[in-house]
């Protein structure tokens, strides 16, 4: 119905009711009065789904043997690149790949479930990337890059975090995000020996996920202990 005001035979939207005129002119008898128009119950708007916070969206969490690993993601700088884990990562792509080649002091690189380097989701039907190389961030402790061929725009799934810094990168390969907390997670990635850092029985990524997609926390009961004590104001 119309929030205008107005009589029952002039409310628009409504259809005129029809009064005879010689009920119109009849003095009021105490009667019932003439029905008013059906009022249609209002229906219940839904409300439009809440829109996914951008920070959490861009946070990418790596769960490793030795704790959470948790990265900000770039895409300001990188937006292909960064489209791509967090599509990888949702698909479950990098859960139980292995740290293939970690060498000291230098960088921890995963991202083939193959382990042998030459392994990536090219076989999954992603194909190779465009270079999104940057000169406004530096390859430092905890950046995180994409590991590539000698062709710049060859990187797939494969990506490398960083001990230390190492100049000769930049500008190089495509940086992606960089480790906000559990670095120190990341120093116990199990090493590689000889000069390709090569990891026999190397350690993998637990788990790969977007920090938009973890399930609310729900509240936990208290303990049946604690229950009773509330409810006895006598007890302890």
């Amino acid at each position: 119905m119309s929030d205008e005001a107005g009589t029952p035979e002039t409310i628009p939207g409504q259809p005129p009711i029809e009064v005879p005129a010689t009920e119109a002119e009849a003095p009021a008898t105490g009667t019932a009065e003439a029905e008013a128009p059906a009022v249609e119950p209002e229906v219940p708007v839904a409300a439009a789904p809440a829109e996914p916070d951008p920070k959490l969206e861009n946070t990418l969490i790596l769960e490793l043997k030795d704790g959470a690993v948790t990265i900000e993601l770039m895409p300001e700088l990188a937006p292909r690149h960064v489209e791509r884990i967090k599509t990888l990562a949702r698909a479950g792509f990098y859960d139980n790949t292995p740290f293939h080649r970690v060498i000291e002091g230098f960088m921890a690189q995963g991202g083939d479930p193959t382990g042998t380097g030459t392994g990536g989701a090219r076989d999954a039907g992603y194909a190779d990337l465009q270079a999104e190389f940057t000169n406004k961030l530096r390859f430092v402790r905890g950046t995180c890059g994409m590991a590539r061929t000698a062709a710049p725009h060859s990187a797939n799934s494969q990506f490398f975090i960083m001990f230390a810094p190492a100049p000769s990168l930049d500008g190089q390969y495509t940086i992606w995000g960089r480790v906000v907390s559990g670095m120190e997670a990341v120093d116990k990635i199990k090493r590689g020996t000889g000069g390709n850092g090569i990891v026999q029985g190397p350690d993998r990524l637990v788990k790969a996920r977007i920090a938009a997609d973890a399930p609310a926390a729900t509240p936990q009961a208290p303990p049946a202990e604690a229950e009773a004590a509330a409810a006895d104001p006598s007890a302890g």
